[in-house]
């Protein structure tokens, strides 16, 4: 009947269910309670290695929702429904930037430093927090306050097989484009293998999300909150650029700037995206800053 179909289509076999109606006699809730899980079978225990979870249309894993993707969650739902968000997308032409790095890569291997772009772009983003200063804040609600942050502590959002963790360089404006680089490597380890000080991911001031890392050219990230701006990196391209009225080949770097609309405005945002670009695609300016 029913109940004998509502099993075949759930994937149970009924045979094995304990019923609970009258007599013994299994009903549709019997059924359902096997197909969730909720209820074992009739067979020993100890021949059950796994409960199956079954939908109505196939076999479903359940992970519970803990330690660190639970926080990455809340902290996630916070941001979104705290701080209004608004994202300015711009490029930047690193095409200068890249031979740098690409000269001076072996340089840093020899003092056992793996130096990525990444370094300059916080850098750049410095020299950006330090005109427009309203990017490098965060704001107490309660007092109706904003608090304007006179130290540069930048946060590298990380991929991690436990989920995102976002690693902290403290004071980075006080260190070299090597010392960056150097505790960039060595905090996105601990990271990723899970032996990272609870210290060193907390106290940012200003997060930047390196997706290009993976191959994404452009996204909309998520402000890392009580912060109120982040920076969005995507993959460097060979992209056909017109330079003096001639079609040229040149490193294009996408950028994604996402900022809290309560604290920076548009033309602020724009005016921030601009000073980065500036010393991203003048390199000169970010090492004479250094």
């Amino acid at each position: 009947g029913a109940v004998r179909g509502l099993a075949k289509e759930l994937g149970v076999d009924i045979n094995k269910v304990k019923g609970s109606g009258p007599e013994g006699r299994v009903v549709e809730k019997d059924v359902r309670q096997i197909a969730e899980g909720k209820e074992k079978p009739l067979e020993p225990e100890k021949k059950i290695t796994k409960v199956k979870k079954y939908d109505l249309y196939g076999y479903v894993d359940r992970i519970p929702l803990r330690g660190v993707r639970r926080s990455i969650a809340k902290a996630m739902v916070k941001s979104k429904y705290t701080a209004p968000h608004v994202t300015a997308m711009d490029e930047a032409d690193v095409t200068a930037l890249w031979k740098i790095r690409e000269k001076e890569k072996k340089a840093a291997e020899k003092k056992g430093v793996k130096l990525t772009i990444l370094p300059f772009i916080i850098k750049a983003v410095i020299a950006g927090l330090m005109e427009h200063p309203y990017l490098n804040a965060s704001l107490d609600d309660e007092n109706e306050e904003i608090i304007l942050k006179k130290y540069f502590n930048i946060g590298v959002a990380t991929d991690t097989p436990e989920g995102l963790m976002v690693p902290v360089v403290k004071n980075a404006k006080d260190k070299s484009i090597l010392q960056i680089a150097d505790e960039l490597t060595k905090l996105v380890e601990k990271a990723r293998n899970r032996t990272i000080d609870l210290a060193d991911l907390k106290g940012g001031t200003f997060t930047i999300s390196n997706y290009g890392a993976l191959g994404g050219i452009y996204a909309t990230p998520i402000i890392n909150y009580p912060e109120v701006a982040i920076l969005g990196v995507g993959k460097i391209k060979d992209t056909p650029v017109v330079k003096n009225g001639k079609l040229v080949v040149r490193k294009i770097l996408s950028l994604a700037l996402s900022f809290d609309h309560r604290v920076v405005d548009g033309g602020e945002g724009a005016r921030f995206l601009n000073t980065v670009i500036a010393r991203l695609e003048d390199p000169d300016l970010i090492l004479l800053e250094t």
